[in-house]
């Protein structure tokens, strides 16, 4: 048995990890918790500690060492591995892809499907840059899980944006800094560092992903995933795998992924890169390099192809080819995971769905399965890890036979999940009369 540290390790993606044909043959345990890489601001340095005395003190060989959230998670790993000569990326081919503006410079060398950007420095009265203009998306060099993106329609949004960033950029950027300083920046990375933020054009269109892995330097993508906004927002509505487009427009995103990833120079990883696609102007423009496959998939690949895409992590990890037998299949043609939002102002929940009826939700629908995210008393924007024009109340895994079905039963779930709200926190021990009921 190989023993495989995860870091940050919950116990949904657990299940999910003892599930895999590599996984059956693993011990697995976590490296750090949620809380201590997720609550506040945290310290790079302070986590290394942490996690080496685990490691120094762990009775047993340390065959891995992976993990499949954003940051700091990404990049906590290159440094553990590196320091045990286990399998991992290089932490400078994971910065080239986490930092947005030194993503932005190294896509613009081998591709041309990007948005216009330039950097804005958080200084007294910054000004609007005369590219991309607006709309634009004004976001931190360094950011996770669209926190601190905002959508910028005018010079008062701008204003306002920059108000938000200045307070908020600290969380991650100054965590991140402690991350440039051990990698050998080129002086225009070390000039900007990690509390600059990048203004890019606003894309519109349909989003798009592809899922891959590099191994010994060979770039190979295995999957496309659709993602659907909720109709007149940036809010994910679902993630759905396989993609709906067309396979040209397919080839073209595995494409502009491959020489993306190999200009950065990942090795040893899977990864996501994210797009939108125009199909009124073919237009196709890259929106995200991520270096690490989406835990949020792991349940759609499982329900579709039979194995979740934590089976490549896995084998990487381990040294092993990651590639997988072309004749696996899943119960279901179509999967995805949707997200049951609240939209506007806060609020706090004084009724969430109870385990019991949870289950029973998912004993009533095959290839469903319901994850609660707000606790009871607890205000949304106390939420970890929320956009800034919504709230998660659920996310609910579907598998279906085709889009159709997997339709009607998200209408079903959110129609038998019930949750009440209350404006202010002094009040979520009563429901009063007439209260929100969404």
């Amino acid at each position: 048995m190989k023993n495989v540290f995860v870091i940050g390790m919950d116990d949904r993606n657990h299940e999910i990890l003892r599930r895999t044909p590599t996984g059956r043959d693993c011990r697995f345990h976590q490296l750090l918790s949620l809380d201590e890489l997720q609550s506040g601001e945290v310290d790079i340095d302070q986590l290394l500690s942490a996690a080496e005395r685990v490691l120094d003190e762990f009775p047993g060989s340390v065959d891995a060492i992976c993990g499949y959230w954003d940051f700091p998670v990404t990049l906590l790993v290159p440094i553990l591995c590196e320091r045990r000569g286990l399998p991992s990326p290089s932490l400078e081919s994971v910065v080239k892809c986490e930092h947005k503006y030194w993503s932005r410079l190294e896509q613009r060398e081998v591709i041309d499907e990007y948005p216009p950007f330039a950097l804005v420095e958080l200084n007294d009265h910054p000004s609007p840059p005369a590219s991309p203009g607006y709309p634009m998306w004004l976001k931190p060099v360094k950011s996770a899980s669209s926190e601190l993106a905002f959508h910028v329609l005018d010079d008062k949004g701008f204003d306002e944006a920059v108000t938000e960033l200045r307070e908020g950029i600290d969380r991650i950027g100054r965590p991140f800094e402690q991350i440039l300083s051990r990698v050998d920046l080129p002086p225009e990375i070390a000039e900007v560092g990690g509390r600059t933020c990048l203004a890019e054009g606003a894309l519109h269109g349909v989003q798009a992903a592809v899922e891959g892995f590099v191994y010994r330097g060979e770039v190979v993508v295995y999957a496309s995933l659709d993602s659907v906004d909720y109709p007149g927002s940036s809010a994910f509505l679902r993630h759905q795998y396989p993609s709906g487009l067309p396979e040209g427009v397919r080839r073209r995103m595995a494409d502009v992924a491959a020489r993306v990833i190999g200009r950065v120079g990942l090795d040893n990883s899977t990864f996501s890169v994210e797009f939108f696609y125009d199909p009124v102007e073919d237009g196709l423009n890259l929106l995200e390099v991520n270096p690490r496959h989406s835990q949020t998939h792991a349940e759609l690949f499982e329900l579709v192809d039979g194995i979740a895409n934590h089976e490549r992590m896995l084998l990487l990890s381990l040294g092993r080819d990651p590639r997988l037998a072309a004749d696996i299949h899943g119960d279901h043609a179509v999967a995805a995971e949707w997200y049951h939002r609240r939209f506007g102002n806060d609020g706090v929940p004084v009724r969430v769905p109870t385990a019991d009826e949870v289950a029973e939700l998912e004993r009533s629908l095959p290839g469903v399965r319901v994850e609660v995210v707000p606790e009871h008393g607890e205000p949304l924007s106390e939420m970890r890890s929320q956009d800034s024009y919504s709230f998660e109340l659920a996310k609910i895994v579907i598998g279906a036979a085709d889009e159709t079905e997997m339709r009607a039963k998200y209408e079903r779930c959110v129609e038998a999940l019930r949750f009440e709200f209350v404006e202010e926190a002094e009040d979520a021990d009563v429901v009063p009369h007439g209260a929100d009921r969404r």
